[in-house]
């Protein structure tokens, strides 16, 4: 049994019956509109988001068809968004398969992705689960947010610490926060518990989110997929900046214009790479990633125990020992 299947043990029945579910919620009588969402569905990952809304929920009471609308709800949001994104970044591959846009063209792409989007909301409004449905839509809002800083910030790579996490907080945390958040809320109506497992979410998806970017700096033969590739799309990471802010003016100049008009060429990319080492780059990712870690396990330390808290604590773990 691999390190997820121990992790969703507690909810493992719940996680078959989900995908029955969630393959329902999909379902349409437009045949070629049939075809593409089967063909999503079946290259599903490894669904840490309804992971996530489960164990959560469990953490705070019994599951309940709203539960199974919530982790549907968020899933349909994600794969909305997953559709959108290799749109607009133009991406032929998404988990090691054809993207939806690279087999049916952008303009079906973002068909599909609207009518997913769609789903979600109907799925909510017709069982009229609102405070389900509001948690959702924040995270939708802040991650359409994140992604046009980021696209702002890039074309000048003046980016801060303190932006880089209002980046990916809008970006990534925000989206796991409302799989904990939606998670209890559909199994209990105590605000401050649904506020805790929200910021246990932040906490747990920033250190996730450091995780992938110190993969940028990796052995592709480890994790699996190209490195360097934050910085042939000009983004900048947590360990490039803090490269960047201790070094003299010269390196810093040589190194951004490396990232802003050399980011195609192999050499000079493992060159940016070799600079952050020096600097310190990942030790430093590393040790903040810990610390958001921490802080999420302290915010689960009042939860009672039971199998699924356990679960949740290898979650947090998982998310950022994970080799890809």
């Amino acid at each position: 049994m691999d390190i997820v299947d121990q992790i969703k043990a507690p909810i493992s029945t719940q996680m078959d019956e989900f995908e029955i579910k969630f393959k329902q919620a999909m379902k349409t009588t437009v045949p070629l509109l049939d075809k593409i969402t089967t063909y999503i569905v079946k290259r599903k990952g490894k669904q840490i988001r309804p992971m996530f809304v489960f164990l959560s929920a469990r953490c705070a009471g019994d599951f309940n068809e709203s539960t199974y609308r919530a982790a549907s709800l968020i899933e349909l949001l994600h794969t909305a968004t997953l559709v959108h994104d290799d749109v607009v970044d133009d991406s032929n591959e998404r988990r090691g398969f054809f993207s939806v846009n690279a087999l049916w063209k952008n303009k079906i792409a973002v068909l599909i992705g609207d009518f997913l989007l769609s789903n979600g909301l109907s799925l909510s409004l017709d069982h009229d689960d609102f405070h389900l449905l509001k948690i959702a839509n924040h995270a939708v809002r802040e991650m359409a947010e994140g992604e046009l800083l980021q696209i702002e910030k890039a074309r000048k790579l003046d980016i801060s610490e303190e932006v880089y996490f209002e980046i990916i907080t809008k970006k990534t945390a925000t989206l796991i926060a409302a799989c904990c958040a939606v998670g209890v809320a559909s199994v209990s109506k105590d605000e401050a518990m649904v506020a805790r497992f929200r910021e246990f979410g932040i906490n747990t998806g920033i250190a996730f989110q450091i995780k992938d970017d110190l993969f940028d700096f990796g052995d592709d033969t480890t994790i699996g997929k190209p490195t360097g590739i934050d910085i042939k799309e000009k983004k900048m990471t947590l360990p490039l900046i803090y490269a960047l802010n201790n070094s003299n003016w010269t390196d810093r100049r040589r190194i951004i214009n490396i990232v802003k008009n050399h980011n195609n060429d192999p050499k000079r990319v493992a060159e940016v790479i070799s600079f952050v080492y020096e600097k310190g780059g990942i030790a430093y990712a590393e040790g903040i990633m810990h610390q958001y870690k921490e802080k999420a396990l302290d915010l689960l330390k009042d939860v009672p125990e039971s199998p699924s808290k356990q679960s949740l604590i290898q979650l947090v773990n998982y998310s950022i020992e994970r080799k890809k």
